[in-house]
């Protein structure tokens, strides 16, 4: 079965979102791609400094009646959020789909773990309590408190363009705050839908959705009255915003590339390695921040392991029209993507010893397609291995013991993610805490839970 691309995007009102109304933007337009043709399947309008000084003036007439409310009144408004969204999440999923390129039967699961964010964090803005409180100093009584920051700039990646959304805006708003998003131009879709959801339950203003290209994103973060800026995306974009932030001392939180390591000693249970690798790899066609891209097995172990990814891509992996639901790996979400993905391969494999065990190719026909690919003996030092790949593609470096593994695996300059695959408890552990990652999965890899950093 597949869908209608055109009948999904033609069912959307793309106008983004400001003090609770939908809004035309300026004469400048982007264009939305269908990553599995290459061809334009709708534009968008960029809004500017205008739009932006429109969406942050919004935000900050709705700022203090919104801080003001009893967290139990934020809390249901957040709740009746979550309905709504829950109310059309067959249409977001199907818009995600379309918008990145993602297996269309893979969306759903996103959709509701985004509703379910929603909610956990309508209900944590019942317990923001202060830290302490008591007579330190006579004759005073001190205590502390939580408070707003005032307005949030979210800026939102193309990979997961509706749950990472959701991850900054509704901690952002259950705290007091309020909000203006703009997602990435490539994948602006289901985020302009999430904006017109909101204006049906949210009081105007307290979240704002536009759309723009750098200079408006640029615009957005210079703006005075914006107090924070939430970024994910590339590290060279995080140098950027940390630069032009630094004019007004805003407050920041960036979440950058990754590059995930995957270490898998002697003891390791193949089996269950092979169970989840599919979906820690391969889902969203690789193009996540901790994919299990960046593999280490002992030297007598390599084949071994080899030989269970090799069969995970030829045996599970269906790479086809995204839209098809009997697919479940689509195509990038770029001919920039794809060009990238393409260049780091092919200079990999100019090194003495690596080879190609599946995949290395760019399928013939359109779209920004790239085959799963599994690279061999690529040594630590390898580009491939040094930098966030984004992609379908597989390396596995050798290591002697278990010292020389945890110096691999720290051994790039990104930290999001890893996983240590070990029968031993004691052995799990102590490379867990070895790992300068922020997340370690011990004998797993890529699960995430709302009570989770």
């Amino acid at each position: 079965m597949t869908t209608d691309r055109a009948a999904v995007v033609n069912a959307l009102d793309l106008r983004p979102v400001i003090g609770g109304k939908a809004v035309d933007a300026g004469a400048s337009t982007l264009a939305v791609l269908d990553p599995a043709s290459g061809t334009t399947m709708t534009s968008v309008g960029d809004v500017g400094a205008a739009g932006v000084e429109e969406a942050v003036g919004a935000a900050r007439a709705a700022q203090a009646a919104w801080a003001a409310l009893e967290p139990r009144a934020r809390a249901a408004a957040l709740f009746a959020f979550a309905d709504i969204v829950e109310s059309e999440a067959a249409q977001l999923a199907r818009v995600e789909a379309v918008d990145v390129g993602k297996p269309v039967g893979m969306t759903p699961p996103e959709i509701a773990s985004g509703i379910d964010k929603i909610r956990f964090f309508a209900g944590a803005s019942r317990l923001l309590s202060g830290a302490s409180a008591g007579s330190y100093r006579q004759p005073y009584m001190s205590y502390q408190r939580r408070e707003p920051v005032g307005i949030v700039a979210a800026l939102s990646p193309w990979n997961y363009p509706f749950a990472l959304a959701i991850w900054k805006i509704i901690p952002a708003l259950a705290a007091g705050n309020t909000v203006v998003l703009k997602p990435s131009p490539e994948t602006p879709l289901s985020t302009l839908l999430l904006g017109h959801l909101a204006a049906q339950v949210l009081p105007p203003g307290v979240l704002n959705v536009i759309v723009g290209g750098p200079e408006t994103g640029a615009a957005l973060v210079r703006h005075a009255d914006v107090a924070t800026v939430s970024l994910t995306g590339g590290t060279a974009t995080g140098k950027v915003v940390m630069r032009m932030a630094a004019d007004s001392l805003k407050r920041l939180v960036l979440e950058l590339g990754g590059n995930a390591p995957v270490i898998l000693f002697e003891d390791a249970d193949l089996d269950r390695f092979r169970e989840g690798y599919f979906m820690a790899m391969f889902r969203n066609t690789g193009q996540d921040c901790h994919a299990a891209s960046r593999v280490y097995a002992p030297r007598g172990m390599v084949d071994r392991v080899a030989a269970v990814i090799e069969s995970v891509i030829r045996e599970d992996v269906r790479v086809g029209d995204n839209m098809d639901d009997t697919v479940n790996v689509g195509p990038l979400v770029s001919a920039a993507q794809q060009d990238r993905v393409t260049a780091l391969v092919a200079r990999a494999l100019e090194a003495p010893g690596v080879e190609c065990a599946v995949g290395g190719e760019r399928p013939d026909g359109g779209g920004f397609f790239y085959s799963p690919t599994l690279l061999l003996g690529v040594g630590q030092e390898a580009e491939i291995v040094q930098q966030e790949t984004f992609g379908p593609v597989v390396t596995i470096t050798p290591f002697d013991d278990e010292r020389q593994a945890v110096e691999f695996a720290n051994g790039t300059a990104f930290g999001l993610g890893g996983s240590v695959w070990s029968r031993s408890i004691d052995r799990a552990i102590r490379v867990a805490e070895a790992l300068r990652v922020g997340t370690v999965w011990v004998n797993g890899h890529g699960a995430t839970i709302a009570e989770m950093p």
